[in-house]
């Protein structure tokens, strides 16, 4: 999971915000409220407080100083800090409260930034080598976790890494922008950030740290019995190896954990999880459902526990391989084989459970990664961090959040609660996350469930029986969609998307991703106010006086750092005021944006020159302005050069590589060459156009269903973002131009995808409302008839769709809070539902068929309601 989702849960139950001092019930650490010294400069981050001289220089780049501390001793480490610091005017930064410095060095934590309380930036090597040995002898006895991408400075706290004291940019080996330095050239380069110590090439190691970097490279894992073949996976409390006994030459498992690292909510580290686990093995030894204990020992300080190596596979794994709802072939036979499976699973799993409470212990932690499988179909139960006694009728103090009990439920209940979730979980995968933002979900899914498969009813209504407790929890009712009248559904999810606003805060007006709380984030037409405001245009939600000033107000105040690309930034706020009616605004945001060094961005739609290009031809279009079209065609002209052959991607997405699909790969920019050879004529960029999806297309597989998807090698995606879906938008539109049987046949097959009937997230860029956009809006109708996808999937919306206040909505990203932006939440669903059920043609941006009909249009100067098309495009027949 990613740990930034978790953190920004910490501050409201519903939505995913900020921590800032006073939400959520967390407050600062005492030393953030200290007065700032005089001619000192101070801001406040997300996660960090920032001090520096006013009248300083910071050095781009150089040398950081790091101080790691446990919980008990971080006020102590932040206060020496700040009192070595300000006498000597040395800028430095610390974690603004004590949830934030838990959150970031949790188990789910980067594991190659976790453990930095304390930043500091030494002007020079002098000072860095002087602060070192100063502060070694002020923070001594001071403990905390080894950050692992930084080189330890004696045994003490301290920690060194070179690195950028600035936030500069360039671009990385995916293509993307990523933070940078500048190399012994001048030239800015990726600064990596690793979860192991390294130095760039062109810096030499000051003499004073050289005996430190030979300490660290002394611990070695030579003389031990156990040989380690393979990495199993990682976690920022250790790592977890496959290895083999060299005395024995039998196959075991190695569990390792970090000192004062992987922190639980009782702020226990990895270390005191597995000694605790070591325990628990013992008591349970010669349960078939328990790995055996071999050994136990310490190398350095990491601990290491061995156990059993069991040769299965993770019940999540199988669940990914035979769940059928998620291909297009699925039909009777295959529901009633998955059902039969997991009514055969079920059971297997609750005596492996319930061997565990013979010994009278809770497991604590039962989700389907814990559960392996074995071909002899042995059930075995692993990892036991957070198992109890149930005599004490405790509760874990870390697992599984889909799993895990309300705070009613202790001891033995919560493993009964557990396994009732994996009973719904199993034929509704991941849903059982969403109780915690409406208690009644289980027994909605429960419906669902029994409508999708020929499951006995009691099974379900068992276990939703379990999960809501004596008392049945019901929801207030919702329209449904698919079922109850669009205008119904639409202006319940319009009510719940405006009851949601905060026009007094200025860093976002609708909760949103996370992502909307980086600079600019807010506004932005994917996480932030501009898409919503199009959504609700879309939708003829009318005009909103007050949140359009709103963005108006703060797309003029916006200080620099922000990203100025479509969907990531100023461009796509643009391109919202002009359709609703602010021109000027518009033209004054693309002018700053054109002083930018905007030609240096990648090449993606989401935030790059693709993007930019479009909305310049889309302005020029309804402005008559010339230059807006030149810098477009300078646009598209720059991605040509940059495009290469067919053959120049690799065969997989991602990764180190570059993204296929519609927001970040080469998909893209065939969606700007299309565009800009409507404006020209000039075939060559048809030809670039045909380049461009064939890289995409490269980097696509047909499964075994027949769907085409991308494939990043451990998983294919279907979405709209950076799946097949995606691609097939741009193939469409490439084919209303030209025949290419090719082409033809990869868009049939990316059409197929949208016969899925199931998809993890509900969202517009990673979930159903992607398939239904893209059949509402651009995809074309199926080869062999209209079929009934689309009202298909728009009854599948069921499964997310969740009552909030008097109205609809829907989670965001991760389903862990509910999302009112337009690429994860409400509002990105609304847009869906509008490009299927409006009575007036609404498209995504960019997508509409050449010559047809958009979305939105320009407001007359009376600011009147949305019922009206592009002036520059005729209307489409409904």
């Amino acid at each position: 999971m990613n740990d930034q989702y978790e953190l920004y849960c910490l501050a409201d139950p519903l939505f995913y915000d900020t921590l800032d001092g006073s939400r959520g019930g967390h407050p600062d650490f005492p030393l953030a409220s200290r007065e700032v010294p005089d001619g000192w400069t101070h801001q406040a981050t997300d996660t960090w407080m920032h001090y520096a001289p006013a009248e300083g220089t910071v050095p781009p780049q150089g040398w950081k100083i790091h101080v790691s501390a446990c919980v008990e001793d971080s006020e102590r480490a932040m206060e020496a800090v700040w009192d070595y610091c300000v006498p000597r005017d040395i800028p430095f930064k610390f974690l603004r409260s004590r949830p934030v410095m838990t959150m970031l060095n949790s188990k789910a934590a980067a594991r190659g930034s976790s453990g930095k309380l304390v930043t500091i930036y030494p002007l020079d090597d002098s000072q860095l080598e002087l602060t070192l040995k100063e502060l070694d002898i002020l923070l001594r006895g001071v403990r905390g976790p080894y950050i692992l991408s930084d080189l330890r400075y004696g045994e003490g706290p301290l920690f060194v890494r070179y690195g950028g004291f600035v936030p500069r940019h360039c671009t990385g080996g995916n293509g993307e922008l990523v933070l940078a330095l500048e190399d012994g050239d001048g030239n800015l380069v990726p600064d990596v950030r690793g979860p192991s110590f390294s130095l760039p090439s062109w810096v030499t190691l000051p003499a004073f740290l050289e005996p430190h970097l030979a300490a660290r490279n002394a611990v070695t894992t030579a003389g031990l019995p156990y040989e380690i073949e393979s990495v199993i996976q990682f976690s920022n409390g250790g790592g977890v190896y496959l290895g083999r006994d060299a005395r024995t030459d039998r196959r075991v498992v190695l569990k390792e954990a970090r000192p004062y690292a992987g922190l639980d909510t009782m702020d226990r580290d990895a270390v005191t999880r597995l000694a605790h686990e070591r325990d628990m093995l013992e008591r349970l030894s010669g349960l078939d459902a328990v790995p055996a204990l071999v050994d136990y020992f310490t190398l350095g300080d990491h601990h290491f526990l061995v156990q059993e190596f069991v040769d299965g596979n993770p019940l999540q794994r199988l669940l990914v391989q035979k769940y059928p709802l998620t291909r297009a072939s699925c039909g009777p036979r295959e529901l009633a084989d998955y059902t039969a499976w997991v009514l055969d699973v079920l059971p297997k799993v609750r005596a492996a459970v319930e061997s565990l409470h013979g010994r009278g212990v809770v497991f604590g932690d039962l989700h389907p990664n814990n559960i392996l499988v074995t071909a002899e179909g042995r059930m075995v139960l692993i990892d036991y961090e957070v198992a109890t006694l149930a005599e004490n009728r405790e509760r874990a103090t870390l697992g599984h959040p889909a799993f895990a009990a309300p705070r009613d439920r202790h001891g033995l209940e919560t493993d009964a609660y557990a396994l009732a979730c994996l009973c719904i979980g199993l034929f509704a995968p991941q849903l059982m996350i969403m109780q915690m933002l409406d208690r009644g979900k289980a027994a909605q899914l429960a419906g669902l469930i029994k409508e999708a498969f020929p499951v006995p009813p009691e099974v379900i209504d068992d276990a939703v029986r379990t999960i809501t407790g004596t008392e049945p929890v019901t929801s207030r009712p919702a329209p449904r969609p698919g079922h109850d009248a669009w205008p119904e559904v639409r202006d319940s999810m319009v009510r719940a998307i405006l009851a949601s606003a905060t026009p007094d805060r200025d860093d976002r007006l609708f909760p949103g991703d996370p992502a909307q709380f980086e600079p600019g984030g807010g506004l932005t037409f994917a996480h932030g106010a501009a898409g919503v405001l199009y959504a609700l245009d879309a939708a003829g939600a009318g005009r909103l006086p007050e949140h359009e000033e709103w963005l108006r107000r703060r797309a003029r105040d916006l200080e620099r750092g922000a990203r100025i690309g479509f969907y990531d930034g100023l461009h796509g706020v643009a391109h919202v005021l002009d359709l609703i009616g602010h021109r000027q605004d518009a033209l004054d945001i693309v002018d700053r944006c054109l002083r930018e060094k905007w030609e240096l961005l990648d090449t993606g739609l989401f935030g790059g020159l693709a993007g930019i290009g479009l909305n310049l031809f889309h302005l020029a279009r309804t402005t008559g302005e010339r230059a807006l079209s030149d810098t477009a065609l300078r646009a598209a002209g720059i991605c040509a050069d940059r495009l290469g052959g067919p053959d120049d991607v690799p065969e997989l997405s991602g990764g180190t590589g570059p993204r296929a699909g519609l927001m970040y790969g080469s998909a893209g920019s065939a969606l700007l060459f299309l565009h800009a050879y409507e404006h020209t004529g000039d075939a060559a960029l048809l030809e670039h156009a045909a380049v461009a999806l064939r890289q995409d297309l490269r980097r696509c597989r047909t499964t075994q269903d027949g769907t085409l998807q991308v494939d990043q090698g451990w998983r294919t995606l279907p979405y709209l973002d950076e799946g097949s879906v995606g691609i097939g938008l741009v193939l469409a539109r490439y084919l209303a131009h030209r025949d290419d049987e090719g082409f033809a046949a990869a868009l049939d097959a990316c059409r197929l995808v949208t016969r899925g009937r199931f998809f993890v997230q509900p969202g517009l860029f990673t979930g159903r409302a992607g398939m239904i956009a893209a059949l509402g809006g651009g995809l074309g109708p199926f080869p062999d008839g209209p079929g009934t996808d689309l009202a298909e999937q728009i009854r599948g919306l069921a499964w997310h769709a969740l009552s909030h206040g008097d109205g609809l909505a829907f989670p965001g990203d991760q389903l862990l809070r509910l999302s009112m932006d337009f690429a994860t939440g409400t509002a990105g669903v609304l847009f869906a539902m509008s490009t299927a059920l409006n009575d007036r043609p609404v498209f995504l941006p960019f997508i509409q068929p050449p010559g047809g009909a958009g979305a939105m249009a320009t407001a007359s100067p009376a600011h009147e309601p949305a019922e009206r098309s592009h002036p520059d495009e005729s209307p489409k027949e409904v």
